[in-house]
């Protein structure tokens, strides 16, 4: 059954109709192509090297500095995991947890009803984030002001 559900989705995509979810299937019914594997251990020390760096509305490289989302973006570059540019974009690709696990991206609202700024989750109720008033830093989820303002937590591998 599952087979021939993924012919049709096939054949109504125009492509070939074999049956097995291949890259070009799996890209055209998620959106985008398979997660590469994340070495998360390396992402946080890659993070960490970079705390201090100062924050640049729309940068996304150590030279020039990080917006939040710059920042997550380039950190997953570094490791071949394709991530959206922004974080709303990132909210809508990710795979959300119920619990965040190291790696996981985290996401607040701080200007708007929805997802307006991001993190990444580095264990023991910690996330590493570009914040506009303090650059690359580490912040607690627990802290009043990004406890009030939480609104989830994504995967992306």
């Amino acid at each position: 059954a599952t087979a021939d559900a993924v012919r049709r989705f096939q054949q109504a995509a125009k492509l070939p109709a074999t049956g097995i979810v291949d890259g070009e299937t799996y890209e055209r019914l998620i959106g985008q192509a398979p997660a590469a594997k994340l070495d998360v251990i390396e992402l946080v020390a890659d993070a960490a090297e970079l705390l201090g760096t100062p924050y640049v509305w729309g940068g996304d490289a150590p030279e020039e500095g990080f917006d939040c989302s710059g920042f997550i973006f380039y950190l997953f570059q570094q490791q071949g995991v394709p991530i959206p540019r922004t974080v709303a974009l990132m909210w809508n690709a990710g795979v959300s947890v119920s619990a965040p696990e190291v790696g996981d991206i985290v996401f607040f609202a701080t200007t708007t009803n929805g997802p307006s700024h991001a993190g990444i989750y580095i264990g023991n109720g910690q996330f590493i984030h570009s914040g506009a008033s303090t650059g690359v830093t580490t912040s607690r989820l627990d802290q009043s002001y990004w406890k009030q303002r939480y609104l989830g937590a994504k995967r992306f591998f």
